[in-house]
């Protein structure tokens, strides 16, 4: 699965619509991201790893870096 659909599977899991993410981006950022500037994003893959932080938290779950087992 790659990130544009891992984002998408997140915000949904969560309860979430596209719209509202984007709004409380907006809100959080003051800034003005339209829907279609941000599923842009998401599907060409050129999201930002601090938006995809902001993303996760606004929908409630953390990301974490987990060492391999080298077993």
């Amino acid at each position: 699965m790659g990130i544009k659909e891992n984002i998408k599977a997140f915000i949904i899991r969560s309860g979430f619509t596209m719209t509202q993410v984007v709004d409380e981006l907006n809100k959080r950022n003051g800034t003005d991201y339209s829907l279609a500037n941000f599923s842009k994003k998401i599907n060409n893959e050129t999201i930002r790893y601090n938006e995809v932080l902001e993303i996760a938290d606004i929908c409630g779950y953390n990301i974490e870096w987990i060492e391999k087992s080298t077993k």
